[in-house]
């Protein structure tokens, strides 16, 4: 009992420090005057009166979460955070269910970009901030911030931390302090979208349109003002700038600080991610775009390069964005964005998927294997980059992977078992849960999820999180194991 009781102190805390995020629509909904700055108020003080009883209530359990426990604080907290964030849609939207708009949020928050919501264009400017805020909070984390934020209160952070950034290499830290490893992510993440801000608004954007989409391309959550979202614009200077920043959103920010602390771009050349995941998209986008001037999809070679460098881009690094409908491109295209999707992005970064750590470590393993067949005695070790790697790690990436097809596969039944046709379901879970956002066919980057039932709409938010969590550490939820004491 003691355990939830601290568990619920920290709930608290987190619950209330989220409530101070609500001041940003508060006050795009004074100076645009859109009427709804009553709703976003009433929010912000239900959360941090609820956090404040919650904490309060619970104050004399508090102490440092446990490891085991940390997982399930990060998974409740997403889940109620995502709830608690559909107030403002639902009151500001009638008509707009709560299944639609936990979808919304936790879209958001998890940085897919996938919506239920049309009328883009026209919707209060207010709630639309709040949507792109949502993606900028969840890019490096609640959690992470929060860890900057407890310790102060007497909470130890290392344990959330360790939840919220799964991975191979998340013991890792820039520095020896998780405090201060945490402001220095943060105040990268929030430099590096001030350059994305006015780089836009250079390239033709107004300034609430700029704000937005930096805040959605630094968290690759791909949500945008409009229906047509990057289409809108027609602009070869916005499609380039946006295409610049979620490169730099795919790479780890660990190795931005390092840049920018030594003030050398040498640190990219030595991250072991990279340059493989550079080499890779550059690689995909002259094939594709040869692809489709083969197939006289557009007139010229260029118009090609132009439109498959910002939509491949886009999708392979789970940003979102779509600037046309490349749902009517020849199959093997948008097929192999969704593919690149899965493995793109680095550790360390705002992306999902496997991650392209993960990826170089299976092609490693793969290729020691091949190897111990014709020299069995062989000692041959995996290194990626300088870094050796221990043999434990190469079983935990093999489970994720494991984990990770097998939620693709069930997530993918269970949409076709209700009705939804392969295609579309196959390509919803593949977007949803490397939180890349449209999908195919009837999801694809023209329409939205609103298509959807009740229950797949619920499957696609599941997904998400999934995904976001990076399987394990929702997963390990379900394991009797964990119960245990």
């Amino acid at each position: 009992m003691q355990r939830f009781c601290t568990l619920g102190f920290v709930l608290g805390l987190i619950l209330m420090v989220f409530g101070v995020t609500y001041a940003l629509p508060i006050a795009a909904s004074l100076y645009f005057e859109d009427g709804m700055v009553d709703h976003f108020v009433n929010g912000m003080s239900l959360n941090i009166g609820v956090g404040s009883l919650l904490s309060g209530l619970t104050m004399r359990f508090r102490g440092d979460v446990k490891t085991r426990d940390g997982y399930l604080l990060v998974a409740s907290f997403w889940i109620l955070m995502s709830a608690a964030a559909t107030l403002p849609l639902i009151w500001g939207m009638p008509g707009l269910s709560f299944t639609d708009a936990f979808f919304e949020t936790m879209s958001g928050f998890t940085t897919t970009g996938a919506t239920v919501l049309s009328g883009l264009d026209t919707l209060a400017p207010s709630l639309n901030l709040w949507r792109h805020e949502m993606v900028w909070i969840g890019g490096l984390g609640i959690i992470v911030l929060a860890v900057a934020i407890l310790p102060l209160l007497g909470v130890g952070g290392m344990q959330l931390y360790k939840a919220e950034i799964a991975g191979p290499v998340k013991d890792s830290k820039l520095t020896p302090r998780i405090t201060e490893t945490a402001r220095l992510l943060w105040l990268v993440y929030a430099g590096i979208t001030v350059v994305c801000i006015v780089s836009l608004k250079i390239a033709g954007m107004g300034w609430f349109d700029a704000i937005c989409h930096a805040f959605s391309t630094l968290g690759l959550g791909g949500f945008s003002t409009h229906d047509a979202s990057i289409g809108y614009f027609d602009s070869v200077a916005v499609e380039l700038v946006l295409t610049v920043f979620m490169l730099i959103s795919a790479m780890n920010f660990g190795t931005h600080y390092t840049v920018l602390h030594h003030r050398s771009p040498k640190p990219y050349l030595q991250d072991p991610e990279a340059m493989p995941m550079l080499g890779l998209i550059a690689g995909s986008i002259l094939l594709c775009a040869g692809y489709l001037w083969h197939f006289e999809t557009y007139p010229d070679f260029f118009s090609s390069l132009r439109h498959v460098t910002f939509n491949l881009v886009s999708i392979a690094t789970d940003c979102g964005f779509a600037s046309v409908d490349f749902d009517k491109w020849p199959p093997f295209v948008p097929w192999w964005m969704l593919y690149l999707s899965c493995v793109s992005a680095c550790t360390g970064s705002t992306g999902g998927g496997i991650k392209m750590f993960r990826t170089l470590l299976l092609w490693k393993q793969a290729g020691r294997e091949l190897f111990s067949i014709l020299h069995p005695r062989a000692v041959n070790p995996i290194r990626i980059g300088d870094t050796p790697i221990a043999n434990k790690i190469i079983f935990a990436v093999l489970a994720f992977i494991f984990l990770y097809f097998i939620s693709i596969v069930v997530m993918t039944f269970t949409l076709i078992f209700t009705g939804l046709d392969p295609i579309s379901a196959l390509s919803a879970v593949i977007a949803c849960i490397n939180n890349a956002g449209p999908g195919l066919n009837q999801l694809g980057p023209a329409t939205n999820f609103s298509s959807l039932n009740d229950f797949q709409t619920w499957v696609c938010s599941t997904t998400m999180l999934l995904g976001r969590l990076e399987v394990f550490t929702l997963v390990v939820l379900f394991t009797p194991t964990f119960w245990r004491k």
